[in-house]
This record gives C-alpha cells, sequence and structure tokens, in this order.
C-alpha cells in the first residue's frame, strides 16, 4: 500500500506565500511522476502543477511566474512554493502521485487527503 501525506496549507494574506510539501510512503519502485491539484468550493478539481521523473516541471497558466515545484527523490517528497498568492489561489490542495509498486508493474495512481490554502484579500 502507498500513502500521501500532505502538510503546509494554513492562512496568508494575499501577497503572502506558503510551502506545501507532500510525502509518499509504502511500498514504492519507482515514480514516474508527482505532483500538485486544487478544487474551490462548486469547482472541478484542476492541475496546479506537476514534475516528473526527468525533473521536466508543467503548470497552470494561472500560477505561472508565481508557484514553483519541486523534489526530493531520496524522500519521495514534492513541494510547491506559492508566492504572491491571491484570493483566487483559496481551495484545498491535493498532491498526486504516478508510480510503480514494488513487485507489481502496472502503474498506479494514488491521492493525498487534501490540504486547505485560504488567502484572505
Amino acid at each position: 500500500q502507498v500513502q500521501l501525506v500532505e502538510s503546509g496549507g494554513g492562512l496568508v494574506q494575499a501577497g503572502g506565500s506558503l510551502r506545501l510539501s507532500c510525502a509518499a510512503s509504502g511500498s514504492i519502485f519507482s515514480i514516474n511522476a508527482m505532483g500538485w491539484y486544487r478544487q474551490a468550493p462548486g469547482k472541478e478539481r484542476e492541475l496546479v502543477a506537476t514534475i516528473n521523473s526527468a525533473g521536466v516541471t508543467n503548470y497552470a497558466d494561472s500560477v505561472k511566474g508565481r508557484f514553483t515545484i519541486s523534489r526530493d527523490n531520496a524522500k519521495n517528497t514534492v513541494f510547491l512554493q506559492m508566492d504572491s498568492l491571491k484570493p483566487e489561489d483559496t481551495a484545498v490542495y491535493y498532491c498526486n502521485t504516478v508510480l510503480r509498486q514494488t513487485y507489481y508493474s502496472a502503474l498506479m495512481t494514488y491521492w493525498g487527503q487534501g490540504t486547505q490554502v485560504t488567502v484572505s484579500s
């Protein structure tokens, strides 16, 4: 079994910063990619940023230039540095990983429990 544990959410004023962390643990053979998604009330979950095994990153247009995704491969951890936060960034942020489990070749997707980010105006 694989688990993702998120931390770092909270309250911040517009223009402030937060750093989210997500650590994957369990029977992990290799991680194909990790990323962050977010969901606001009444809206669909949307991609925020991803980083693959080669270190290639992808960002939603709405966060380009403000958010930075990074990883610590030794600890199976992904980070999201969020700067210049705006009220429209308010949402529950979910960590996601696509990986291969030990002794099981199929790619699997796992989600974190979600962490609330609230940006006040």
